[in-house]
């Protein structure tokens, strides 16, 4: 039978009950072995997938270092699985490989906080929903109100969060509660196409479509007291999730560098088992011009949460007749889990400066670490783990074990079990939007089948996701919020 009909047939060693070993000697070309985070329930769904093999080809890139690593929300992607973590040394030949960040560059995660309880907004949660999807443009192509020529888009590729925040959609405690004050160094928006500016010219301040998402939630558990109240979360508060990323200018930047990249192995003399993870040395041109591009594209796309953040904090405004600051609509923080970023970690005892490709993987840096924001040096990082539409999202904060075992990394979401596919044909006959509307989840969407693609059925259970992360030491649980308003596209 074929690879692809039988799933992974290789060697999972158990390192322990939530790690997993595939062996360097499994395959002459591995340069590293490959590390999975999963549970015994998990790991046997996770062998049917593509995923693990894709572990192994990453395994096999120039200069990666220690392990090829997943989180327990893995699936299959392209070229890398989603889930994968891997970093590469630029001074041993490390290569960047778009495949490793994802077409939707700096896809990513932001929490809002409130005043607001539950009591308080539930006579009103339909009218706001309503309002978010006749406000908050979503879908496949949908403009935004927000319109940048390339003149202006080049400054915001360029000056990431803080040129929407001066221009008056946000405030400056935005950008300091947003990874990497929102804005990658050393963005270089001249190695964007013109096709990608057009692309990107009236989607800033849009959600798009697939699993992005704008979520209304209440807190219905604190795991960890002390960190939430340093985040200032509370039982029963109303939250607000923004789940969206850099678009069709994203997307254009990761399909032009693609095909640069598709001749560049056999230019530095190396090969890959697999074209899909087409890369370039890090230090070589067609590396630096990827780098960045990718990092104009990472800051547009921050620049795309805070207006979608703005956009938010308006209808909260119109809906309760409160200004948003006086809703306490604050943030919480913002993570991206679709990115490239050098950092320093211990490599054998060493401290070296690493290529980190966090591919559906989100940055989960411990108490202390000098890149944490001043108020949560003492608990770490907020991690956030959206859930899907029917079921809870997570808040952890970044563990020390993150930087022994994954280079600061935790697990992105639930992680999807069923192709969209399969998801569509799950749901024919049904309607998932008056299924989660009699569980007490109110959802507005452009159509039928992008509810059916990304129905409760075709993810994982987030919290035996999240359970696993705790568990080996990445990321701890502080709270649970369930969802009681989506919009999607």
């Amino acid at each position: 039978m074929s690879q692809a009909k039988t799933g992974f047939l290789g060697p999972l060693e158990a390192v322990d009950s939530c790690c997993w070993r595939i062996p360097k000697t499994y395959r002459a070309d591995m340069r590293v072995e490959g590390l999975i985070f999963a549970d015994a329930d998990m790991i046997g769904q996770i062998r049917q997938d593509q995923g693990l093999e894709q572990v192994v080809n990453v395994a096999t890139l120039p200069g990666i270092q220690k392990a090829s690593l997943a989180m327990p929300d893995i699936h299959s992607g392209y070229g890398f699985a989603i889930g994968g973590v891997a970093a590469t040394d630029p001074e041993q030949g490390g290569v960047i490989s778009p495949g490793g960040v994802g077409y939707d560059i700096n896809c990513g995660v932001r929490l809002l906080r409130s005043n607001l309880t539950w009591d308080e907004l539930k006579p009103r949660i339909r009218d706001l929903v309503d309002k978010l999807f006749e406000h908050v443009p979503t879908g496949v192509g949908q403009s935004g109100k927000y319109l940048f020529d390339k003149p202006k888009l080049k400054k915001l590729m360029e000056q990431g969060s803080k040129y929407v925040v001066d221009k008056g959609f946000g405030v400056a405690r935005d950008l300091d509660f947003t990874e990497a004050g929102g804005c990658l160094d050393d963005a270089d928006p001249d190695r964007v196409s013109d096709r990608a500016y057009t692309r990107g010219y009236d989607q800033c301040g849009t959600l798009g479509s697939g699993n992005h998402f704008l979520e209304v939630q209440v807190i219905d558990r604190i795991l960890d007291p002390e960190a939430a109240e340093v985040m200032g979360l509370a039982e029963g508060m109303v939250t607000v999730l923004i789940h969206s990323g850099s678009r069709g200018l994203g997307y254009q930047v990761c399909d032009d560098h693609l095909a640069m990249f598709r001749d560049a192995p056999k230019r530095y003399g190396f090969t890959l088992p697999d074209p899909q993870l087409a890369c370039a040395p890090i230090q070589s041109p067609e590396g630096q011009a990827y780098l960045g591009a990718m990092r104009a594209a990472a800051n547009y796309a921050w620049c795309n949460r805070q207006l979608l953040t703005h956009q938010a904090r308006e209808v909260f405004r119109m809906v309760f007749g409160k200004r948003w600051e006086s809703l306490g609509l604050d943030l919480v923080y913002d993570v991206a889990h679709n990115i490239a970023k050098f950092e320093r970690h211990h490599v054998n005892g060493v401290e070296k400066l690493v290529c980190v490709h966090r591919k559906g993987a989100t940055r989960a840096f411990p108490p202390g670490h000098p890149e944490v924001p001043p108020p949560y040096q003492a608990i770490g990082q907020p991690v956030i783990i959206p859930g899907s539409m029917g079921t809870a999202s997570w808040v952890l904060a970044g563990q020390a074990g993150s930087m022994t075992r994954s280079f600061g990394t935790s697990c992105h979401g639930a992680g999807r079990v069923m192709s969209r596919t399969k998801a569509v044909r799950l749901a024919a006959g049904r309607r998932i939007d008056q299924e989660l509307d009699a569980q007490g989840i109110i959802v507005r969407a452009r159509g039928h089948k992008g509810l059916a693609e990304e129905q409760p059925a075709a993810y994982k259970d987030v919290d035996q996701v999240v359970n696993v992360v705790d568990h080996v030491g990445i990321s701890k649980k502080v709270a649970r919020l369930r969802p009681v308003g989506v919009i999607k596209g």
